[in-house]
């Protein structure tokens, strides 16, 4: 009799990237996005957003931590106590926030001392917490990881949306670079004229209630292109 050989796993199949790894990565970037459709997150992006340089460093180490904390969490999900399962978790968050605020403050000296504070807020994102309750207790360490990569984008690719706006209307400017009103680097000659010298920044753009409305308005649009969003509660 013929023996019956049993295929046997191959490593390479654990790091797979087919059809859910990728929605795992582009779901919460729309559909499934932690601040306007989890309602997570909200009191940093009403905080980073004055700049796109802030933002884009805020989400960068949310991404950073949000999948490095799923990966290690679902590597030792099945050795934490459901008892002391959510101290677990926060020294893990907390190990790779304190890691990513020492990378910042040596890499950038100047953003670190404007989000300092912030950065160490992380721990506290209910982002963090809820996809490990939700995702990395439960699944695998790779998909866990890929789970954390999407909710960070997600997260970054909104904060850097509500930036634009309000560094454009609120600054006249985008990365720290005047493209906008009477001092625009794009003026002409001497006389200080550029295409958009007309517009006068609003500095009530740089204010939290600014993004409180910027968040209404892009809740509103996603939800009326996509109506299986709303609550029908």
């Amino acid at each position: 009799m013929a023996e019956v050989q049993v295929p046997v796993k191959s490593e390479s199949s654990v790091f797979s990237f087919g059809k859910t790894e990728r929605r795992l990565i582009t779901d919460p970037i729309s559909d499934n996005n932690p601040i306007t459709v989890q309602v997570l997150g909200v009191c940093s992006a009403l905080a980073v957003t004055t700049l796109v340089s802030k933002a884009l460093v805020m989400g960068i180490a949310v991404m950073l931590v949000t999948a490095f904390s799923n990966y290690f969490t679902s590597l030792l999900r099945e050795y934490i106590p459901k008892s002391v399962r959510m101290i677990v978790q926060l020294v893990i968050i907390a190990f790779l926030v304190t890691v990513v605020e020492l990378i910042l403050k040596a890499v950038n000296y100047p953003i670190w001392k404007e989000l300092s504070v912030f950065i160490g807020l992380i721990i506290t994102n209910c982002i963090l917490m809820g996809r490990l309750e939700a995702y990395a207790m439960a699944n695998k360490p790779w998909k866990s990881f890929l789970d954390g990569i999407g909710n960070g984008l997600g997260y970054g690719v909104i904060l850097v949306i509500i930036a634009v706006i309000r560094e454009l209307a609120g600054k006249g400017s985008l990365m720290d670079y005047k493209i906008i009103g009477p001092t625009s680097e794009y003026a002409l000659n001497t006389m200080e004229i550029s295409w958009l010298s007309w517009y006068a920044p609003n500095n009530l753009a740089i204010l939290s209630p600014a993004a409180m409305f910027i968040i209404a308005i892009i809740i509103w649009v996603q939800r009326s292109r996509n109506p299986k969003l709303v609550d029908i509660s």
